[in-house]
């Protein structure tokens, strides 16, 4: 069993490859699972007890030199030889291009159309505090419209909150600046809600701000007009009195979508009419309560969902596709 082992011993120290192919054979043949060097162990097992220690050693000694040698011989490849029988000439692997999400899409382009009139993009932090997100917006403590905005509550005493709304960015901006001040506030915004193909607990807000002198509602029903015609290519609009704490008067603002198909007849509940955000001149409490004097600027604020806009312009019925993140709803948008 020695004098065969010498034989290995020359065998691998006679050995001599430039190829991959060629070195992994040779290790598999002496390292493999039914390798040289397992079958010389499982010989090992039958030596005499006396002779066992010569045997090891030689062992162990083949074993180093197969290690050694594959080692000299990986090293020896250079990069040409590994790459010499690949056909460059072949086209690489396709690599999957992504898209933008629809939500940034609309995002963007509504933006982009109040950009165009002026307005400039204003940012806050999604985590908020009581006074940005209810009070200073002519929302006290125990006032009967917080329920209509069911919050997710992180700290009590102080309240620390997730803002259910953008306009906490309004206020923020209003503090440090004065007027004139046309913004947007885009962002993310929470509620607690059911999740439903119609509603969810998280959702995207775009609401904008306009203060100066001698504002109108005239201005506000303008800047809208020219909106919905720049985003929806329809320029008939309408505005229903409403609610909200922070306006007065307040509006809710429909646009004209028609009923030219059995789409249009769902959605708009065959009026023809679609409501898309809702509006209102400032309250002058909230102007008072960032130190802006009401009788000296007055202004106006709007706001929509930006999912909203989207499931109507892409004829969307389930908000929550929007958080599945299904690559097959994504790949949709690449075109656009």
């Amino acid at each position: 069993m020695l004098d065969k082992i010498d034989e290995y011993l020359k065998e691998v120290s006679q050995f001599h490859s430039e190829t991959l192919s060629e070195i992994e054979e040779f290790r598999i043949s002496y390292n493999g699972k039914k390798g040289i060097l397992n079958s010389i162990f499982e010989e090992f097992k039958k030596v005499p007890n006396d002779q066992k220690k010569a045997f090891g050693q030689k062992i162990n000694t083949l074993k180093q030199a197969v290690n050694a040698k594959l080692e000299e011989l990986k090293s020896g490849i250079s990069m040409d030889s590994t790459t010499e029988k690949q056909d460059l000439s072949r086209p690489g692997y396709p690599l999957e291009l992504g898209s933008r999400h629809p939500i940034n899409l609309v995002k963007n382009k509504i933006i982009d159309i109040f950009k165009s009139i002026g307005f400039a993009v204003a940012d806050g932090p999604e985590i908020e505090d009581d006074w940005h997100n209810f009070t200073a917006l002519n929302l006290p403590e125990h006032h009967p419209a917080r329920d209509m905005q069911d919050t997710f509550f992180i700290e009590q005493n102080p309240d620390i909150l997730l803002r259910t709304h953008t306009s906490s960015v309004q206020i923020r901006y209003m503090e440090k600046h004065q007027p004139p001040i046309r913004i947007l506030a885009p962002g993310r915004v929470f509620r607690n809600e059911a999740v439903s193909a119609r509603a969810h607990c998280i959702f995207h807000q775009i609401e904008g701000l306009y203060i100066d002198k001698n504002v109108s509602f005239a201005d506000l029903k303008q800047t809208l007009q020219f909106f919905t015609t720049e985003l929806f290519g329809k320029s008939k609009i309408r505005m229903r009195p409403s609610y909200f704490p922070f306006t007065e008067p307040s509006a809710e603002v429909d646009v004209y979508w028609g009923l030219n198909s059995e789409t249009d007849y769902r959605i708009t509940k065959g009026t023809g009419w679609l409501e898309i955000m809702g509006c209102g001149m400032i309250d002058p409490a909230v102007l008072k309560n960032v130190n802006i004097n009401p009788d000296e600027y007055n202004g106006y604020a709007f706001g929509m969902g930006i999912e909203r806009i989207v499931m109507l312009l892409y004829q969307m019925s389930d908000i929550r596709m929007f958080f599945e993140n299904d690559i097959r709803m994504l790949e949709q948008f690449k075109t656009l």
